[in-house]
Formats: structure tokens, sequence, C-alpha cells
């Protein structure tokens, strides 16, 4: 499941090597904390949310094949190393 949110993301923003997911697995649970550059955070939530919301919704029904949940968390902010480059 880390593959297909990973590769769905990395469609959808401007820097896909600055994209990051961690998988961490529980006994019923599994998170998933995404990290992506500072100006691509738009896109992946998406107007009202609705991205994000998608993406809850696939991994919620790959989850349920393994009988389990999915929890979907956009981690805070940061800045691109490109950005990062410009500004030092």
């Amino acid at each position: 499941m880390r593959e297909m949110v990973e590769y769905i993301l990395k469609q959808i923003v401007d820097n896909p090597e600055e994209v990051k997911v961690e998988e961490i697995k529980g006994e019923k649970v599994i998170l998933f904390e995404v990290s992506v550059a500072k100006e691509d955070m738009g896109k992946v939530i998406g107007k009202g949310g609705r991205i994000a919301t998608a993406l809850r919704t696939l991994l919620g029904a790959a989850a349920a094949k393994l009988k389990k949940r999915a929890m979907l968390e956009i981690l805070e902010e940061r800045t691109s190393t490109m950005e990062q480059q410009k500004e030092g």
C-alpha cells in the first residue's frame, strides 16, 4: 500500500523527489505519514480536502482487504531542497 500512496502522490506534485511516505504498522491499523515539499502541500490536500479524502478512501478500501484500518496523516509543511539551495 505504501507504494500505491507514493506513486499517486508523485503523479500529483511538482517535486516528486520530495515525496516521503512512512508506513507504521500496528496490530489493526496502518498509519501512513506523508510529507511533501511546502509548495506541493496544496496539491496533495486539494480544494476542500478532496484529494486527501480520495486518497484516504483508496487506502481504506485496500486496507479492508487485509482486514485492517488505514490512516493517512499529511505532515507539517517543510521547505524543499530546491528552495533551500536558493536561500543558501
